[in-house]
């Protein structure tokens, strides 16, 4: 629980920063003040792979400020006719993971013809590659709730003792309990270590695409920021904040469910910080492109689903297993009782 929650801490304190905290990574004019596009309210950036179209507003703002540019303006590529190897790399980072990401949104953005939905369907195939993780994880959750019991009783054992032999002992049994309820330590935190690189990386590629800020999805305008849409009284852009928050609310609900029970003050403790964090990830998100807002929701969505689906064949995996296991205990009673019965008969 504590991995999922560093997790989402790390995500939130990313949206933070994409949301313009800091001048460094973002174009900044004569009085030092962030540059924004005044139709979207979105925020340049200094960092693009590429250019947008060049009849566009946008264009023509990255060309008055092309001096700000990490790459030289010239030498940037129309965002139609990037690739992996269209310019210099900064580092292996961007080289392994924000360009191959940008150059697949591209170019799936060809072929579905939309940029909005590229992203959404890019977000969710990296979903599906982590399933195999997700579902060892979520087995891991469930062995951990069984060990929950011997954990609880181990620590009331050496609750008052603090010295190196008891805590070496400790630890032993620990790894004995861990080891009879298959209880990977480890596993979570992988999964975090793998996913949280891609989160990061996807982002990365979504603010440094600025063509995505150009086109529509669904009515909304990608590029804009759910608080300018309401600002210009295009009042649909509240669905995106209430999609957000339910999406949010019902993946962080599975989390604590997920959680093993024992402790109600920590299980008070984490629905608080949950709560809030809800209620920050949704105001953030105010000043967030809707191009993130279709990719939160879609794949928070996804997670809400594909959670529900696991832990119902999980469930039912369990129940068919307790099943079996009874129908066993039932033969080996009656084969028992027959053995008896024909020594009993035998016997007189």
């Amino acid at each position: 629980m504590k991995n999922k929650i560093k997790s989402v801490l790390l995500i939130f304190l990313l949206l933070i920063t994409l949301s313009g905290c800091g001048n460094s990574t973002y174009i900044t004019n004569d009085k030092k003040e962030l540059v924004r596009q005044e139709s979207t309210d979105q925020l340049l950036r200094k960092d693009i792979v590429c250019l947008p179209d060049e009849d566009g507003e946008l264009y023509k703002l990255y060309e008055e400020y092309q001096k700000q540019l990490n790459l030289k303006f010239k030498e940037l590529p129309p965002c139609t006719q990037f690739k992996v190897t269209s310019n210099e790399s900064t580092g292996l980072w961007e080289f392994l993971f924000v360009k191959p990401l940008a150059f697949l949104i591209l170019r799936l953005g060809n072929v579905v013809h939309n940029l909005g939905i590229s992203l959404i369907l890019i977000g969710l195939i990296i979903r599906l590659v982590l399933l195999p993780l997700t579902v060892k994880s979520m087995k891991q959750t469930q062995n951990m709730r069984k060990a929950q019991p011997e954990i609880e009783k181990l620590e009331r054992k050496y609750r008052n003792r603090t010295d190196n032999e008891a805590l070496m002992a400790k630890s032993q049994e620990t790894m004995l309990i861990y080891q009879k309820y298959k209880v990977n330590p480890m596993l979570g935190c992988l999964l975090s270590f793998i996913q949280l690189p891609l989160f990061f990386a996807f982002l990365q590629a979504i603010y440094r695409v600025p063509s995505i800020y150009e086109e529509s999805l669904l009515g909304f305008n990608l590029g804009m920021s759910p608080a300018k849409g309401i600002a210009s009284g295009q009042y649909l852009y509240l669905i995106l904040l209430i999609l957000i928050a339910i999406s949010t609310f019902f993946s962080f609900k599975q989390t604590l469910n997920q959680t093993p029970q024992g402790n109600p003050e920590a299980e008070k403790q984490m629905k608080i910080m949950l709560y809030v964090m809800l209620v920050v990830i949704v105001y953030a998100s105010l000043s967030l492109p809707t191009a993130l807002a279709f990719y939160w929701i879609i794949t928070y969505a996804f997670i809400a689903i594909q959670n529900l689906l696991l832990n119902y064949i999980n469930n039912k995996t369990f129940r068919m297993n307790g099943k079996v296991k009874k129908e066993k205990r039932e033969k080996i009673k009656d084969k028992l009782a027959k053995k008896e019965g024909m020594k009993y008969g035998k016997n007189n």
